[in-house]
């Protein structure tokens, strides 16, 4: 057994599928700001990081971006939020890490406005002890700095041994970069909305094919390199 105590999870791609309520928001906001309509692969290429990374990229011009969020958030907070479900097998692996005496955090880019509800809404917010996620101000907003957050509220962010105590849990590069940022491991999913290829590309230590194998890796000891 490995000297683990915590365990941050990201929550869009890796504890649950939100893309149904996402994909149909923002499809939504581009077709009312004048936008081509983006198909559900292309909103499904930038599920995760920040909207003010993603959204450039599917064509959204730096000068548009405040009102196509707007619009999108018009609809998520209300109704896209909820067209969303737990994946398979999340809440065993959630018991089985509070089981196994591990200290749990949610780490999302998703603003904490929407998260919370999102979380409660599952009935899991009780399994963590920190919720972390971005504010809606440039305050925090990269997973990194999502990151650092929970560690601070965690109260040990300035564990010497961090790499040995605390590993990630996610399903995109960003994942995997926030966590290297503070030298910790991560560990990519493979059901969620990044690739295999993005994952170890970005430097994941490990990856699992469902929540079940979850446990297990976050056991293991990994060597990271810090950022």
């Amino acid at each position: 057994m490995s000297d683990r105590t915590h365990v941050l999870l990201d929550l869009d791609g890796t504890l649950s599928d939100s893309e149904p309520g996402i994909v149909r928001s923002l499809q939504w906001a581009c077709e009312l700001e004048g936008f081509p309509v983006p198909d559900d692969a292309t909103v499904r290429s930038v599920i995760g990081p920040p909207f003010e990374i993603g959204l450039p990229m599917i064509g959204i011009p730096d000068d548009a971006l405040e009102r196509v969020v707007d619009r999108y958030r018009e609809r998520y907070t209300t109704i896209g939020a909820y067209e969303n479900t737990l994946y398979d097998g999340i809440i065993d692996l959630l018991d089985r890490l509070l089981a196994d005496g591990l200290t749990l955090a949610v780490a999302t880019a998703k603003p904490e406005q929407t998260a919370h509800p999102i979380l409660d809404h599952f009935g899991i917010s009780d399994r963590f002890a920190v919720r972390a996620g971005a504010t809606l101000t440039t305050e925090r907003r990269t997973k990194a700095e999502v990151i650092d957050f929970a560690l601070r509220e965690l109260d040990i962010a300035a564990d010497p041994d961090l790499s040995e105590h605390v590993i990630m849990v996610g399903d995109r590069d960003h994942d995997v970069h926030g966590a290297q940022h503070h030298g910790i491991p991560c560990i990519g999913v493979n059901w969620g909305y990044g690739s295999p290829e993005e994952l170890l590309g970005a430097g994941a230590v490990v990856l699992a094919d469902h929540p079940a194998e979850v446990a297990a890796l976050v056991h293991r000891t990994y060597r990271v390199d810090h950022w």
